[in-house]
C-alpha cells in the first residue's frame, strides 16, 4: 500500500467539529493563532461564542483520547448512546475540565456539563453514521485519528487539555499550524501513529 492510499484510508469526508457546530446551532469557531495559542475573542459577541469555542474542541479532544483504547473505541461504536460520555472521556479530571470550560465561557458548571454531553452525544451519532457496515474498533480509531489535527486547530491553550489528558502533544503548537508542509507533516504523523489494536501490541 503506497502512502497516498494510507492517507486516503485515514481522512474521512466529514469535518466532525464543523458538523457538530452547525447541527447544534452554535456560532462558528475560530482557529487559534499558532503563535499565541489563543483565539482573539470579540467581547461584544454573546458568551455562546466562547462556549462553542471551548466546549466543542475540548469534548472532541477527550473523545479522541478515549478512542485510542480498544475499550473506548468499542464503546463509541456500540455503547449506550445515553451514557454520560464526558465522565468517560475525562474520568478523574471531569470536574476540572467542566470548571475550565465554564470559566472560559461564563456559564454555570451544571449547564456546561449538560451541554458538553449533548455535544458528545452528537459526536457519537455522527461517528456511527459515518461508519461502514461491519465497522470495527480500528475503524473508529482511524476515524478519530484523521479528525485530530483539525480539532486541535480550534482548541484554546487556556484550557490546558494536554495537561488534563496527560498528553502534552495536544498542546504542541505544531499541531495548530496550517499550510502545505504542515499538512504533509500531520499526515505523515497520523500514518505512523495510527492507534494499534491493544491485543496486537501484547502478542
Amino acid at each position: 500500500m503506497d502512502i497516498s492510499s494510507i492517507f486516503n484510508k485515514f481522512y474521512m469526508s466529514i469535518n466532525l467539529i464543523e458538523t457538530i457546530q452547525v447541527n447544534l446551532h452554535y456560532p462558528p469557531l475560530q482557529k487559534i493563532d499558532p503563535n499565541t495559542q489563543e483565539v482573539v475573542i470579540d467581547n461584544t459577541k454573546p458568551d455562546e461564542h466562547r462556549f462553542s469555542q471551548a466546549a466543542i474542541p475540548a469534548v472532541l479532544t477527550g473523545l479522541y483520547k478515549y478512542s485510542t483504547t480498544d475499550e473506548g473505541a468499542e464503546h463509541i461504536l456500540r455503547g449506550d448512546i445515553s451514557t454520560n460520555w464526558v465522565s468517560l472521556y475525562f474520568k478523574d479530571t471531569t470536574n476540572e475540565v467542566v470548571q475550565k470550560i465554564a470559566s472560559y465561557s461564563f456559564h454555570s458548571n451544571e449547564d456546561t456539563l449538560t451541554r458538553m454531553n449533548e455535544i458528545a452525544n452528537e459526536a457519537i451519532r455522527l461517528i456511527r453514521e459515518n461508519m461502514k457496515p461491519g465497522a470495527t474498533m480500528m475503524d473508529v480509531k482511524d476515524f478519530m485519528s484523521a479528525q485530530t489535527n483539525t480539532i486541535l486547530l480550534f482548541l484554546p491553550d487556556a484550557l490546558h487539555m494536554g495537561e488534563l489528558l496527560n498528553d502534552n502533544t495536544l498542546d504542541d503548537n505544531t499541531n495548530k499550524m496550517e499550510g502545505p508542509i504542515s499538512s504533509l507533516m500531520h499526515k505523515i504523523g497520523s500514518a505512523f501513529s495510527n492507534p494499534a489494536n491493544e491485543a496486537e501490541l501484547h502478542k
